[in-house]
């Protein structure tokens, strides 16, 4: 299995360009299953979890193709409406494809998704939503199978502001008898950009970034072309690098509204941010300080740059306290940044985290994508070596990070038996 290895101490320096998000990428993904023309995708990052998704849709009789770094998939005919259980083991949101399958083919049958064990991700409002919109649910033996004899527009209340529950039941009520209302729905930029795709493509659908989406159902779709938007994770992930090495970073290609609740921390702890045409830049200061942290649904400090920002936090002046709203397994970098030298005490749903002056190198192991991040950043602060095993989590999400952190002058390389 590879490693990355880090040798810490150097000052990240310089431009760098993250790749087309994932998030975004894998509903679009999904929702090239709702028309039976072509669809012409720019951006798609070269990613394990994307590669899962395309084996996905050619499972379920889509072409999916490559030329050069642009994807195209069409799904002229889907011949299956059974998601393959190996697939779904691998990735959670092989789930997406469900709610495109009952918007075009009226049925589908799934099994229960894997993907990272960070906390408890529940598929019943992704059921009530179908129900609601006239399908019909069993679950059984670990299988969970929708049919409906039409899907019928309607109007749907989330207990909770659920992403993968709003893109489902936006594909599905894409076409829709009637008009369609997710209220409470989600407001990520990749439900934005889900949106944008579906309007190309000839969908009648508003509203996506609010926390209302009316959907007029459609009786086809067409061809499209579409660029997914830049990776807002990957983004925070290299402003929390450069921050965390006193160093200067420039994002070329970063949104600065997408990544607001992570540039107000980072300036809360002392860095230098601003942003302009050329894109996002950050300077890291000598001394960080001590900031407190709450995860909660876009707008707010987004899960998936929590661990980030405990490493960060980990050798900031002070005592920092990080809380997970979100998923409440996801502190399992924390045992492995204790290795590092970390000084960090979890309570609950908490984290709280005494700033030391430096950590050393050590042998750790990322035991889920974002964790894996969180371990990287701190090698690179790291006195001596570090080595990254389960390389495998983080290759799901990041697009040649190692090649990326390099161009800025890290001293990183990925070793492969």
């Amino acid at each position: 299995m590879d490693k990355i290895r880090i040798v810490g101490g150097n000052r990240l320096e310089g431009e760098v360009k993250v790749s087309g998000a994932k998030n975004a990428s894998l509903p679009i993904l999904a929702a090239c299953l709702l028309t039976r023309g072509e669809c012409v995708l720019h951006g798609i990052p070269c990613l394990r979890d994307v590669e899962v998704m395309l084996q996905v849709l050619r499972s379920l009789g889509a072409r999916v193709t490559w030329q050069g770094s642009d994807l195209v998939v069409s799904a002229q005919e889907v011949v299956a409406t059974e998601i393959p259980e190996s697939l779904m083991r691998q990735m959670r949101a092989s789930n997406l494809v469900m709610g495109a399958l009952l918007g075009r083919c009226g049925t589908f049958k799934a099994f229960t998704p894997g993907g990272c064990a960070i906390g408890s991700r529940p598929m019943d409002l992704h059921l009530k939503g179908f129900n609601a919109l006239g399908a019909k649910i069993n679950q059984e033996y670990g299988f969970i199978i929708g049919e409906a004899q039409r899907v019928r527009g309607v109007s749907i209340q989330l207990d909770f502001p659920s992403v993968g529950a709003t893109e489902n039941l936006m594909m599905a009520a894409t076409l829709a008898e009637g008009v369609t209302v997710i209220r409470n729905a989600a407001r990520e930029p990749e439900i934005v950009d889900l949106q944008n795709f579906l309007r190309r493509l000839g969908a009648r659908i508003w509203g996506a970034g609010t926390h209302e989406i009316r959907i007029e159902g459609v009786a086809n779709l067409g061809s499209g072309e579409h660029t997914v938007i830049p990776d807002r994770i990957e983004t925070g992930t290299f402003l929390v690098a450069g921050v965390l090495t006193q160093g200067d970073v420039l994002i070329s290609n970063a949104v600065e509204e997408h990544v607001e609740s992570i540039l107000a921390k980072l300036q809360e702890a002392g860095a230098e941010v601003s942003s302009g045409k050329e894109g996002v830049r950050v300077r890291g200061g000598c001394c960080l300080k001590a900031v407190d942290v709450k995860t909660l649904p876009y707008p707010g400090f987004p899960t998936d740059m929590q661990p980030q920002i405990v490493t960060l936090l980990s050798v900031a002046n002070g005592t920092s306290l990080v809380t997970e709203t979100i998923f409440e397994n996801r502190f399992k970098h924390i045992d492995e940044l204790r290795r590092m030298g970390a000084r960090v005490r979890l309570e609950g749903r908490s984290v709280i985290i005494y700033g030391v002056p430096r950590l050393t190198g050590a042998i750790v192991e990322a035991s889920d994508l974002r964790a894996g991040a969180a371990l990287v950043l701190a090698g690179l602060v790291a006195d001596g070596e570090t080595l990254v095993e389960g390389t495998v989590h983080i290759d799901r999400g990041y697009e040649r990070l190692e090649e990326k952190f390099k161009q800025l002058g890290a001293d990183i390389q990925r070793l492969t038996k």
